[in-house]
């Protein structure tokens, strides 16, 4: 009976503690929120300024963040709690049992649902908007997000599966856009053709930046590959005679399906096929071509995953002095990563300019680096699905904020979303660091096993940094 009272008396003071904890946090969000959101500025008719109060919009702000505090030291104390209640690894008489929970099993379904929803797409947003013409916006919304799914794969083969942090990949993504732009605006070359090339091109450069970052570790890494996509951005600034500088390289032309062109002519797609000439069968196409780069990219990751050289790359993360104790060759092991992962870099660049028909050293710069490990960091270093889910949320995400109409009540008619893309981003890492800091998806499925397959949770493997 007093275990008990004791216990309930210790639940109360516990329970107090939070309550005053999230109150604080509630009152600091007041302070915050008086001189900043208390009062909106509106023009009168009279050209003057009148302060418009928005104290509703400032108690909702603190009851949301008095809320969200209470529920996570809930979450922290049950954590705590099932963690003293799991033995240590030197105190555990027994094997502690290793079968993934619920939502590491549904993770398995994602990657068949991601495809099934991808393949429905056009189809659907035509359906719903009543024709191709009005559903290009979500087809060009589906291509952006696909071309950075693509990416984010591409880099998931060094930082998430070999452990190299690469903060200048945007560098291989210019490298694919120009190998394509220049072989096809000079030589006339078609898009199938100048495809592979601009991947082997991008390979190439990665093979190169490779060989003086075979010691080099952690942050002297990531300072080197930032040092490499930055000198890639400026070569094509100041290489006007080859990519034209600051005014980029334009007209260049255009994908075709396999030699017929999207044209209304009588050699076009729409004749040949028998189908009435809509523009948008060229932007359906081309949603369908970056969904199929990425599946490929998806596929030969996941293959390469099991051969010799995919388990040689998680060696080299977890441990690259046990690596070499090993016999394997960190050398090869370190270029083939930075190599693959360019490649598909590469292709992912082609794509971007036979869609966009012009490009610039302007859309290559350290933020689309920065966004690219932000979509694998968030996702789970390692997790192909993970990469998949935070590339929808992060793309995807601030078009779906602009689309609200009540958030312009709230915070003016001039709000834009996109605005705050880079504070929603670091938000968005620092609840990462809190609640998942291994990721979205932190389950790793191992490359071998000898009876049954089972997830490994994140928190029992090393994240590697080169």
């Amino acid at each position: 009976m007093a275990d008990a009272m004791r216990e309930g008396t210790a639940r109360g003071a516990g329970l107090a503690e939070i309550l005053r904890d999230a109150g604080l946090y509630a009152l600091v969000t007041l302070g915050l929120c008086i001189p900043i959101v208390s009062y909106r500025t509106d023009l009168s008719q009279t050209s003057a300024l009148d302060l418009t109060p928005r104290w509703g919009v400032v108690a909702g702000l603190c009851g949301a963040i008095f809320a969200l505090r209470l529920v996570q030291r809930m979450v922290l104390l049950r954590r705590d709690a099932r963690r003293a209640l799991t033995p240590a690894p030197r105190q555990a008489t027994e094997a502690v049992d290793a079968t993934p929970n619920a939502g590491q099993r549904i993770s398995g379904l994602a990657l068949p649902l991601f495809l099934g929803a991808a393949l429905a797409l056009p189809l659907v947003a035509a359906l719903a908007s009543g024709g191709l013409g009005p559903a290009r916006y979500w087809i060009d919304l589906g291509i952006l997000i696909l071309t950075y799914v693509m990416l984010g794969w591409g880099l998931n083969i060094v930082v998430g599966l070999a452990g190299l942090l690469d903060l200048g990949y945007v560098a291989f993504y210019a490298v694919g856009a120009y190998t394509y732009a220049l072989l096809a605006t000079t030589f006339g070359l078609s898009f199938w053709l100048c495809l592979p090339l601009a991947g082997l091109a991008a390979a190439l450069w990665g093979m190169l930046l490779g060989f003086p970052v075979l010691r080099l570790r952690g942050d002297y890494l990531a300072i080197v590959t930032l040092a490499f996509g930055e000198i890639i951005r400026l070569v094509l600034i100041n290489w006007v005679d080859l990519t034209g500088g600051s005014a980029g390289i334009s007209s260049i032309p255009r994908a075709t399906f396999f030699g017929i062109p999207f044209t209304a002519g009588p050699n076009g797609f729409a004749a040949t096929f028998g189908l009435s000439f809509d523009a948008m069968h060229r932007n359906v196409f081309l949603y369908y071509l970056i969904l199929a780069l990425a599946l490929i990219t998806n596929g030969v990751t996941l293959r390469l995953r099991r051969l010799p050289i995919g388990r040689a790359w998680e060696a080299l993360r977890e441990d690259e002095i046990a690596c070499r104790s090993l016999g394997i060759n960190t050398t090869t092991t370190k270029l083939t990563a930075f190599a693959l992962g360019a490649m598909f870099g590469g292709f992912a660049g082609s794509f971007f300019a036979v869609r966009q028909g012009f490009i610039s050293p302007e859309s290559f710069n350290f933020l689309e680096s920065a966004i690219i490990l932000a979509i694998v960091v968030l996702g789970g270093m390692g997790s192909q699905v993970g990469v998949a889910v935070a590339a929808i949320a992060m793309v995807g995400g601030p078009e779906l904020l602009r689309n609200l109409g009540f958030l312009k009540a709230v915070f003016g008619e001039g709000f834009d979303p996109n605005e705050y893309r880079l504070l929603l981003f670091g938000l968005a890492m620092v609840a990462m660091m809190v609640w998942r800091p291994r990721g979205l998806i932190s389950v790793r499925m191992p490359s071998v096993a000898l009876t049954q397959r089972r997830g490994v949770s994140g928190a029992l493997v090393r994240e590697g940094h080169g």
